[in-house]
């Protein structure tokens, strides 16, 4: 199935972006790839976590402080811990670190600054963000090197199915998934880094906000977030078919082996 034919049946509100990057030394030349329709930005959601622990290791010098509350962001997604790490270094710290890391400039978002997830980015920049974190990890950088293993660690909903779409059990994983009160939409987002030997990598970005407007369903999730509860499957069931399969499409576009 082709990009067209994934997006041509979508809501006319519904954005949906897919991007993917396939580089590295003693490899092909670079592979790059950015399909998108409806808004050219959206709310990251969750999917920075494992770069935001990255930068923030930096500054923080007690390391076992720093990994109390890094792992649990990127491996079960704990909104907690990010934010001891996000006001704790400060959002505006942590962005302009992550701009002269990967280049990638990101700013906070409107009105509440402690909101993590309303970052708003296109999936190229973050499949740029994480090519970074992955080569950086693959050159001897040993922070980059231990987020990547807590992200072949994210399993079960949080991964959407990503792994077994994209054939590639080793990946690592990090989703993202909200619906804030203030939308009628879901995101749900995933990126998958997959590597690929030496400083090579491939990274691919799916990120989606597909309508969600029927007003007792959305009273039933916003029950559920308040009390805690996971929300994740019904994210997939709105948006996981899509996802996946932006994903495995880019991934055969950059021409990147799978497993048959």
């Amino acid at each position: 199935m082709g990009f067209n034919e994934l997006l041509s049946d979508l809501h006319p509100s519904a954005g949906a972006q897919v991007a993917g990057i396939r580089r590295g030394y003693g490899g092909p030349p670079l592979r790059t790839l950015n399909v998108g329709c409806g808004p050219t930005r959206l709310r990251c959601a969750s999917l920075l976590k494992p770069l935001y622990a990255w930068v923030s290791a930096a500054r923080i010098t007690d390391t076992e402080r720093w990994r109390r509350h890094a792992e649990p962001a990127v491996v079960i997604s704990s909104n907690a811990d990010t934010l001891n790490l996000w006001l704790g270094i400060g959002p505006r710290v942590i962005l302009d670190d992550l701009r002269r890391r990967t280049g990638v400039d990101w700013g906070l978002p409107n009105g509440d600054p402690s909101r993590f997830g309303s970052v708003e980015v296109a999936a190229c920049e973050v499949a740029i963000a994480y090519a970074e974190l992955a080569q950086a990890g693959a050159a001897g950088d040993p922070v980059a090197a231990t987020v990547l293993e807590w992200m072949r660690e994210v399993s079960g909903a949080q991964t959407f199915g990503v792994r077994d779409a994209l054939r590639s059990p080793e990946a690592g994983i990090k989703g993202g998934w909200y619906g804030a009160p203030d939308e009628t939409c879901l995101r749900t987002h995933a990126v998958a880094v997959l590597p690929r030997g030496g400083t090579r990598t491939t990274v691919v970005v799916g990120m989606t906000a597909l309508p969600y407007t029927d007003a007792g369903e959305r009273r039933v999730y916003q029950d559920r977030v308040m009390k805690g509860l996971p929300v994740e499957d019904e994210h997939d069931r709105v948006s996981g078919t899509t996802l996946r399969g932006l994903m495995a499409t880019a991934l055969a576009d950059l021409g990147h082996h799978r497993r048959p």
